[in-house]
């Protein structure tokens, strides 16, 4: 199993304006250089007449590679305000390009800064961030007193609840992270003094988007 990671779910795009200047970031879930790279190319030949085309991308490797260009704005004014969303996100595996169409009037050095963060932040925000781990599916079956404490136990440690089946007894489906599993099986023995039913089943790699969680 891949170690857990932050990655963004899909291609994305988003704009700002700044004084008349359009900022367009273009944003991509990669897992290689050569894919980052031959999307940068591709949106530089979409805007082949924005007169910047700047990107960082931050790929996952035992040593991560990590680029990011200017494209001829003022040294430290593009590519690294990009690269410091991707890292102060703590994404992994995504490159970000931004497009600069002039709109006339001269930012600043920290006017570009801000600009360029902005616009790598709303790009990310549109493409929007994915937790990437490894869990388990638990099954809980428990008698219908015990409900409180096995609902207790599952939201007040951010677990993931899948669904609750209600027949003779109540069971509980549920994603545990793995590392988490070993505690959180004997804190339901401990609730329920060994009367839970508990069952395992196999280990998943998830992505999980705003709390959800979909199977890959």
């Amino acid at each position: 199993m891949k170690k857990s990671f932050k990655t963004i779910n899909q291609r994305a795009e988003a704009e700002i304006i700044e004084k008349k200047s359009r900022f367009i970031a273009n944003v991509l879930p990669v897992y290689s250089e050569e894919e980052a790279l031959n999307f940068i190319a591709g949106i530089k030949k979409q805007h082949y007449n924005a007169r910047h085309n700047c990107f960082a991308y931050v790929i996952a490797k035992d040593i991560p590679i990590i680029r990011f260009s200017d494209d001829g704005e003022p040294s430290g004014t593009a590519g690294k305000p990009i690269l410091d969303v991707l890292l102060g996100e703590e994404i992994e595996n995504a490159v970000i390009v931004v497009t600069r169409y002039f709109g006339g009037t001269l930012l600043g050095t920290g006017g570009l800064v801000r600009a360029y963060g902005k616009a790598a932040k709303e790009g990310i925000l549109a493409a929007k961030i994915v937790e990437m781990d490894t869990y388990i599916k638990i099954f809980i079956s428990v008698d219908y007193s015990l409900i409180g404490k096995i609902q207790y136990e599952i939201t007040n440690n951010g677990h993931i609840l899948i669904d609750t089946e209600y027949t003779d007894l109540v069971k509980f489906s549920v994603y545990i992270k793995s590392e988490l599993v070993e505690q959180f099986i004997k804190n339901i023995i401990n609730l329920t003094n060994n009367v839970a039913k508990i069952e395992q089943e196999n280990e998943y790699f998830l992505k999980v988007i705003d709390g959800k969680v979909i199977l890959q």
